[in-house]
């Protein structure tokens, strides 16, 4: 099965992609139900694979690098951030970011958490291409909150 007309989450919180693998477009599903795929942002009703996010508590904290391999300007982030620039990062390119503590982030191309999306977790990303985006662009971010 590779197309789904709606969806229901009940429990916890799942990273999907439009290709088998983990690969291609990402869809955060929390909890809760989507009769259609536009209700997840989808561009279409493909969906080739699905995997819950690892969420171990409630501390989140995330550091952004302007260049790859965590160098240039740094900002780091612990709450959600609905327009990145606010914050004095001049730029709206991460190319590198490390993820601490126990939450995921959704980071999304556009202002108040808008168009595509990239879910990370815990660890150390050296190049945007770690977290499958097409380009360094992003604008704004948000914490995978588990509502169980």
């Amino acid at each position: 099965m590779n197309r789904a007309n709606s969806v229901r989450v009940e429990s916890g919180a799942w990273v999907c992609f439009d290709h088998p693998d983990f690969k291609g477009q990402q869809y955060m599903l929390e909890r809760g139900e989507y009769p259609n795929y536009q209700c997840w942002n989808g561009h279409n009703d493909h969906m080739g694979s699905c995997k819950p996010i690892k969420m171990h508590g409630e501390h989140y904290r995330m550091e952004l690098f302007e260049g790859q391999n965590f160098t240039g300007q740094c900002v780091e982030l612990c709450e959600d951030c609905p327009f990145l620039p606010s914050t004095g990062f001049g730029k709206n390119c991460i190319n590198s970011i490390k993820v601490y503590g126990d939450g995921a982030w959704v980071m999304y191309e556009e202002s108040n958490y808008r168009g595509r999306m990239y879910i990370v977790e815990r660890g150390n990303y050296g190049s945007f291409l770690e977290w499958q985006a097409e380009n360094p662009n992003i604008q704004s971010i948000r914490r995978v909150i588990n509502y169980f």
